[in-house]
């Protein structure tokens, strides 16, 4: 009998227990209509701060581009929420330096590899995308030069992303394309590059060809090499120019011709020990034996070896000319 009675109590308290949870969820509940506004209210406004957003990045946001050729922006924009958004994408371009006399630049856009449109660069352009919850759009801005820039030229661009659901939640993004000059190169009959050069340079200094530097290396034979903002104006100045054979095409990267534009210290590859044969000079056509080597004043010192009595000369680094290299 006291067991049956422990049992029924226990029985009692658990009826009792689940009675008072129901009570406690029922008071949780909106009730009214005004209470159930309020509550899809609270859950809009949680949905808000996780949800909509979006985030634009770009893999280089600064480019050079050269008059006529064309360069591009790669960009990824993402939609930080779950749920899809529609994003409005504005491009707006500014060029400081463009008049209505200006020649036009150019603008493509491509999504993954879709052209989506290529137009005359306006000071606004507007695109709409729809893009699926936590997915990453990628975009590709495609600018063409024109042929005839001016030097320091640049166009900035603003990417701008506003989302459509939430147009609270927006990101900008700064992209910026300056022009630099080409550096070609003139085929030339060998022996006569100096005088390409010179003719190319009276005809430079004459009028605005967009010549800003010429280089005719000793050691580049037959070639001439130019520096200019205008490199499809370049055939014309050349045009008619005696030994001038044309302009090479392709543009030639700075670091292939910067060797050039350093010079070697006339002590180079000169190494105590060697024989040399002096080239200029009281004592030109004499072998000697390199005694000493002052770097900071580019000269060494030699002895001669049909002297009858040894006595050290000193002499400029290019005034030998290495016959035989120490431990060769």
């Amino acid at each position: 009998m006291v067991l049956q009675e422990e049992e029924k109590d226990t029985q009692n308290e658990e009826n009792t227990q689940e009675k008072t949870d129901e009570k406690i969820k029922e008071s949780k509940e909106p009730e009214t209509r005004e209470e159930k506004d309020l509550e899809a209210g609270k859950e809009k406004e949680k949905e808000l701060v996780e949800g909509y957003g979006i985030e634009i990045k770009c893999d280089e946001q600064k480019r050079f581009v050269i008059a006529g050729k064309s360069t591009d922006f790669n960009l990824q924009i993402t939609n930080k929420n779950k749920k899809k958004d529609s994003f409005h994408i504005t491009i707006n371009t500014i060029n400081p330096m463009r008049s209505e006399e200006s020649p036009e630049w150019f603008i493509k856009l491509y999504r993954d590899r879709d052209e989506l449109f290529e137009k005359e660069m306006q000071d606004i352009l507007e695109v709409d995308f729809d893009v699926e919850g936590k997915e990453t759009l990628n975009l590709r801005i495609e600018i063409t030069a024109p042929h005839s820039v001016d030097y320091g030229e640049r166009v900035n661009m603003i990417v701008t992303g506003v989302s459509k659901e939430d147009p609270a939640q927006s990101e900008s993004i700064t992209l910026q394309l300056l022009v630099k000059q080409s550096i070609l190169a003139i085929k030339t009959s060998i022996g006569h590059e100096r005088a390409v050069a010179d003719t190319l340079y009276s005809r430079a200094k004459r009028k605005d060809t967009g010549i800003y530097a010429i280089l005719a290396p000793e050691k580049l034979r037959g070639y001439v090499l130019v520096e200019t903002i205008n490199p499809d104006g370049l055939g014309k100045v050349v045009k008619g120019i005696k030994r001038a054979r044309g302009v090479v095409e392709g543009d030639i990267p700075f670091g292939e011709i910067n060797h050039f534009l350093t010079p070697k210290p006339l002590v180079a590859g000169i190494v105590v020990g060697d024989i040399v044969e002096l080239i200029a000079g009281p004592f030109k056509g004499e072998k000697a034996r390199v005694q000493q080597i002052d770097e900071s004043k580019e000269e060494i010192t030699v002895e001669l070896f049909e002297a009858v009595v040894p006595i050290p000369i000193t002499i400029r680094g290019d005034h030998v000319r290495v016959l035989e290299t120490e431990g060769r």
